[in-house]
Protein backbone atom coordinates (compact mmCIF):
# COMPACT_ATOMS: atom_id res chain seq x y z
CA UNK A 1 0.00 0.00 0.00
CA UNK A 2 2.45 2.18 0.64
CA UNK A 3 4.40 1.61 -2.20
CA UNK A 4 1.13 3.35 -4.36
CA UNK A 5 1.33 6.15 -2.64
CA UNK A 6 5.43 6.50 -3.13
CA UNK A 7 4.48 6.01 -6.94
CA UNK A 8 1.10 8.53 -6.80
CA UNK A 9 2.05 11.80 -8.72
CA UNK A 10 -0.10 14.57 -7.13
CA UNK A 11 -0.41 17.97 -10.02
CA UNK A 12 -0.79 21.20 -7.91
CA UNK A 13 -2.40 23.91 -9.99
CA UNK A 14 -0.68 27.11 -9.62
CA UNK A 15 -2.02 30.25 -10.03
CA UNK A 16 0.59 31.76 -12.25
CA UNK A 17 1.45 30.89 -15.65
CA UNK A 18 4.51 28.35 -16.79
CA UNK A 19 6.74 31.23 -17.00
CA UNK A 20 8.81 32.00 -14.29
CA UNK A 21 8.96 35.84 -13.99
CA UNK A 22 11.06 35.62 -10.91
CA UNK A 23 14.09 35.73 -13.51
CA UNK A 24 12.97 39.11 -14.88
CA UNK A 25 12.99 40.96 -11.72
CA UNK A 26 10.35 42.46 -9.45
CA UNK A 27 8.05 44.28 -10.97
CA UNK A 28 5.17 46.63 -9.35
CA UNK A 29 1.69 45.00 -9.14
CA UNK A 30 -1.36 46.03 -7.71
CA UNK A 31 -3.48 44.25 -5.54
CA UNK A 32 -7.68 45.30 -4.55
CA UNK A 33 -8.19 45.56 -1.36
CA UNK A 34 -11.86 46.16 0.13
CA UNK A 35 -11.82 50.13 0.60
CA UNK A 36 -10.75 51.51 3.65
CA UNK A 37 -8.70 48.71 4.40
CA UNK A 38 -5.40 49.82 2.16
CA UNK A 39 -2.82 50.96 5.23
CA UNK A 40 -4.26 47.86 7.09
CA UNK A 41 -3.69 45.58 4.12
CA UNK A 42 0.10 47.35 3.69
CA UNK A 43 0.55 46.42 7.63
CA UNK A 44 -0.96 42.95 7.12
CA UNK A 45 2.01 42.00 4.66
CA UNK A 46 5.14 44.37 5.72
CA UNK A 47 4.77 41.77 8.70
CA UNK A 48 4.34 38.51 6.99
CA UNK A 49 7.41 39.19 4.97
CA UNK A 50 9.08 40.26 8.48
CA UNK A 51 8.12 37.02 9.91
CA UNK A 52 8.94 35.27 6.77
CA UNK A 53 12.14 36.54 6.16
CA UNK A 54 10.70 37.69 2.59
CA UNK A 55 12.26 41.04 2.00
CA UNK A 56 14.28 39.68 -0.99
CA UNK A 57 10.98 38.97 -2.67
CA UNK A 58 8.71 41.24 -1.68
CA UNK A 59 10.82 44.32 -1.83
CA UNK A 60 8.10 47.52 -1.17
CA UNK A 61 4.34 47.96 -0.49
CA UNK A 62 2.65 51.30 -1.34
CA UNK A 63 -0.59 53.26 -0.80
CA UNK A 64 -0.39 56.60 -2.82
CA UNK A 65 -1.37 59.43 -1.24
CA UNK A 66 -1.76 63.13 -2.10
CA UNK A 67 -1.69 66.03 0.89
CA UNK A 68 -4.95 68.21 -0.16
CA UNK A 69 -5.33 71.29 1.74
CA UNK A 70 -9.29 71.50 2.54
CA UNK A 71 -11.03 74.49 4.40
CA UNK A 72 -14.01 74.16 6.23
CA UNK A 73 -15.90 76.70 8.39
CA UNK A 74 -12.97 78.76 7.01
CA UNK A 75 -10.14 77.03 8.12
CA UNK A 76 -7.64 75.62 6.07
CA UNK A 77 -5.73 72.28 7.06
CA UNK A 78 -3.74 69.13 4.96
CA UNK A 79 -5.35 66.37 4.67
CA UNK A 80 -3.69 63.18 3.03
CA UNK A 81 -5.56 61.58 0.42
CA UNK A 82 -5.26 58.02 -1.12
CA UNK A 83 -5.23 58.62 -4.78
CA UNK A 84 -6.24 55.00 -5.47
CA UNK A 85 -8.78 53.83 -3.02
CA UNK A 86 -9.15 50.62 -2.64
CA UNK A 87 -5.91 49.48 -4.19
CA UNK A 88 -2.27 48.29 -2.68
CA UNK A 89 0.86 48.78 -5.26
CA UNK A 90 3.49 46.09 -4.65
CA UNK A 91 6.82 45.59 -5.94
CA UNK A 92 7.55 41.93 -5.88
CA UNK A 93 9.46 39.10 -7.55
CA UNK A 94 6.10 36.89 -8.60
CA UNK A 95 6.03 33.73 -7.44
CA UNK A 96 3.84 30.84 -6.28
CA UNK A 97 4.85 32.14 -2.76
CA UNK A 98 4.52 35.66 -3.06
CA UNK A 99 1.51 35.56 -4.77
CA UNK A 100 0.09 33.24 -1.90
CA UNK A 101 0.95 35.61 0.67
CA UNK A 102 -0.66 38.79 -1.26
CA UNK A 103 -3.92 37.11 -2.46
CA UNK A 104 -4.56 35.64 1.16
CA UNK A 105 -4.10 38.63 3.55
CA UNK A 106 -7.02 39.96 4.85
CA UNK A 107 -8.73 42.42 3.06
CA UNK A 108 -7.67 41.46 -0.51
CA UNK A 109 -9.52 40.90 -3.08
CA UNK A 110 -7.46 39.65 -5.69
CA UNK A 111 -4.73 41.21 -7.86
CA UNK A 112 -5.68 43.54 -10.96
CA UNK A 113 -5.09 41.76 -14.20
CA UNK A 114 -7.49 39.95 -16.24
CA UNK A 115 -9.30 36.62 -14.55
CA UNK A 116 -6.94 37.66 -11.23
CA UNK A 117 -4.12 36.96 -13.05
CA UNK A 118 -1.42 39.54 -11.88
CA UNK A 119 -0.48 41.90 -14.40
CA UNK A 120 2.95 44.27 -13.94
CA UNK A 121 2.49 47.93 -14.11
CA UNK A 122 4.89 49.27 -16.83
CA UNK A 123 7.33 52.00 -17.07
CA UNK A 124 4.91 54.29 -18.18
CA UNK A 125 2.34 53.57 -15.49
CA UNK A 126 4.90 53.78 -13.09
CA UNK A 127 6.48 57.15 -14.41
CA UNK A 128 3.15 58.42 -13.95
CA UNK A 129 2.51 57.19 -10.38
CA UNK A 130 5.26 59.49 -9.18
CA UNK A 131 7.39 55.94 -8.68
CA UNK A 132 10.77 55.73 -9.73
CA UNK A 133 11.95 53.55 -12.68
CA UNK A 134 15.50 52.94 -13.89
CA UNK A 135 16.81 56.81 -14.60
CA UNK A 136 18.04 56.99 -18.27
CA UNK A 137 21.16 59.51 -18.41
CA UNK A 138 21.13 61.64 -21.88
CA UNK A 139 23.46 64.24 -23.00
CA UNK A 140 20.81 66.78 -24.71
CA UNK A 141 19.74 69.99 -23.93
CA UNK A 142 17.23 72.47 -25.48
CA UNK A 143 17.93 73.17 -29.05
CA UNK A 144 19.38 70.03 -29.78
CA UNK A 145 18.51 67.60 -32.81
CA UNK A 146 17.54 64.40 -31.83
CA UNK A 147 15.79 61.14 -33.57
CA UNK A 148 13.62 59.14 -32.63
CA UNK A 149 14.37 55.42 -32.36
CA UNK A 150 11.67 53.68 -30.76
CA UNK A 151 8.12 54.13 -29.90
CA UNK A 152 4.95 55.39 -31.71
CA UNK A 153 7.23 58.34 -32.55
CA UNK A 154 9.93 56.35 -34.56
CA UNK A 155 11.64 57.76 -37.27
CA UNK A 156 11.04 61.32 -36.60
CA UNK A 157 13.80 63.51 -35.45
CA UNK A 158 13.24 67.47 -34.47
CA UNK A 159 14.73 69.98 -32.22
CA UNK A 160 13.88 69.67 -28.78
CA UNK A 161 11.88 72.18 -27.55
CA UNK A 162 11.80 72.12 -23.51
CA UNK A 163 13.51 68.99 -21.24
CA UNK A 164 11.02 67.59 -18.28
CA UNK A 165 14.01 65.71 -16.00
CA UNK A 166 11.25 64.37 -13.56
CA UNK A 167 9.24 62.46 -16.23
CA UNK A 168 12.39 61.68 -17.97
CA UNK A 169 10.97 63.38 -21.17
CA UNK A 170 11.61 65.89 -23.70
CA UNK A 171 9.20 67.66 -26.28
CA UNK A 172 9.72 68.09 -29.71
CA UNK A 173 8.00 69.22 -32.88
CA UNK A 174 6.82 66.63 -35.49
CA UNK A 175 4.27 67.33 -38.74
CA UNK A 176 0.89 65.78 -38.19
CA UNK A 177 -1.36 66.29 -41.33
CA UNK A 178 0.66 69.38 -42.07
CA UNK A 179 0.65 71.30 -39.18
CA UNK A 180 3.80 71.10 -36.13
CA UNK A 181 2.44 69.69 -33.75
CA UNK A 182 4.63 68.98 -29.41
CA UNK A 183 4.92 65.71 -28.46
CA UNK A 184 6.59 64.56 -25.66
CA UNK A 185 9.27 61.14 -26.01
CA UNK A 186 10.92 59.53 -23.63
CA UNK A 187 14.51 59.50 -22.86
CA UNK A 188 14.65 56.23 -23.61
CA UNK A 189 13.67 56.67 -26.85
CA UNK A 190 16.03 58.91 -28.64
CA UNK A 191 18.74 59.17 -29.84
CA UNK A 192 21.32 62.88 -30.33
CA UNK A 193 22.14 63.43 -33.79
Amino acid sequence: MSDMVENEETTVETPLDDTDSSADGAKWYVAHTYSGYENKVKSDIEKTIENRKLQDQILEVAVPVQDVIESKNGVKKTVSRKLFPGYVLINMYMNDVTWYIVRNTRGVTGFVGPESKPVPLTEAEMRNLGINVQEVKIDVAVGDMIKVVTGAWEGNSGEIKSINESKQTVTIEVDIFGRATSVEISFSDIQKM
